[in-house]
């Protein structure tokens, strides 16, 4: 008689994709590629993105999902990148709940009436994000559907927020969020909390919805000394990764000029910590625990150079990772604006033909 038939097995699971195996740091197959994508992906440098943004700030394109789902899936079918970001702003859920924030341009963050006293805590109420930000839960809503790469959503550590909201606007010193901070640290502590619980709200409504990573902005915390980030900011940074930990997705920290604070960014809770380009790559694995990835760290500067320069720091960072399994390609901060777009393909085309995450690295110059 003939053999019956075999039993069907069980639908094995989906692949976990590159991005998330990053950053767990968990090993693929041989020949396995490095994942990359790009802080401010989507943005000004891209021809069809200023063909659609239209005018007026970035909040009003925001508040449109069907807008800001385009303009968040337009790198990922230009660059093939291996996560998407959602297009949004760190200042959001404090303009939404109706601080007086706006995204003046050519600038950035404006603030009507900066943070100064005890009576401005009153200004900032509880997020609730399907009241303050539903347009922000609906984007995420149409990605989870039409993304075919994970799906990052961010909020902007407490710090930096902080920053913007006393400053009142972009600054290269930080001499009012630090004479607030030492003058009066109980009022400091009290802003610090209720911008670190706005942002776990944040950060959960967009998991609900569909968001598989998070990535949380202190973009500006380069510009304490160690010191100071333990003591005033480094408990709230924890409180946001805490407040998020149940939901068991990767939570990257970035930060600018953070060389010195990649250990206590790393103490704060994530799962990866982003490098910017002063830090290479093997040295910044150094400062961190064993089993926290790393993301990073082409400059930004160097994609406006000849592509052989470029393309030999590509390698650099690649050759610095040794084949890491915990490492995502980005840039060491945001794509600059006048960034040529050609020049991203190729630096995703490089990384993901030479890179390996199974410690070897494919021969130089085999990138057609």
């Amino acid at each position: 008689m003939p053999n019956p038939p075999a039993p069907t097995p069980p639908d094995s699971p989906e692949p976990l994709p590159a991005f998330l195996r990053a950053c767990r740091g968990i090993p693929g197959g041989p020949g396995d590629r490095v994942p990359v994508w790009f802080m401010r992906q989507a943005g000004r440098s891209l021809p069809e993105y200023r063909s659609i943004r239209g005018s007026g700030s970035i909040l009003e394109a925001i508040a449109d999902p069907e807008l800001s789902a385009e303009i968040t899936l337009q790198p990922v079918r230009r660059y093939g990148v291996d996560a998407a970001i959602l297009y949004s702003d760190i200042v959001v859920p404090a303009a939404a709940i109706g601080f007086g924030v706006d995204v003046a341009p050519g600038i950035g963050p404006v603030v009507e009436q900066p943070f100064e006293r005890t009576a401005d805590l009153e200004r900032l109420r509880p997020l609730e994000p399907e009241l303050d930000t539903p347009y922000v839960l609906e984007t995420v809503r149409i990605l989870a559907r039409e993304l075919t790469v994970p799906l990052i959503g961010f909020a902007g550590a407490p710090f930096t927020v902080a920053s913007y909201l006393i400053e009142g606007r972009p600054s290269r010193t930080y001499t009012r969020t630090k004479a607030l901070m030492h003058g009066d640290p109980t009022l400091w502590h009290a802003l610090m909390e209720r911008l670190a619980e706005m942002a776990i709200v944040s950060l959960r409504s967009q998991i609900a919805n569909g968001a598989v990573a998070l990535q949380i902005f202190d973009s500006w915390a380069g510009a304490l000394a160690p010191p100071d980030y333990e003591r005033f900011v480094l408990p709230h940074s924890r409180r946001v990764f805490e407040g998020v930990a149940d939901l068991g997705v990767p939570r990257i920290h970035f930060g600018v000029g953070t060389g010195e604070l990649l250990g206590l960014m790393a103490d704060a809770g994530a799962d990866v910590v982003g490098v910017d380009w002063r830090v290479p790559i093997d040295v910044a694995r150094t400062r961190v625990p064993a089993g926290i990835a790393l993301q990073g760290n082409l400059d930004p500067a160097l994609c406006f150079a000849p592509w052989e320069v470029t393309a030999e720091a590509t390698r650099d960072v690649l050759r610095r990772n040794a084949g890491h399994p915990g490492h995502i390609f980005n840039l060491g901060h945001g794509v600059m604006p006048e960034t040529d777009p050609g020049v991203l393909e190729r630096v995703v085309e490089l990384v993901h033909t030479e890179g390996r995450c199974d410690g070897t690295i494919a021969p130089e110059g085999s990138t057609p």
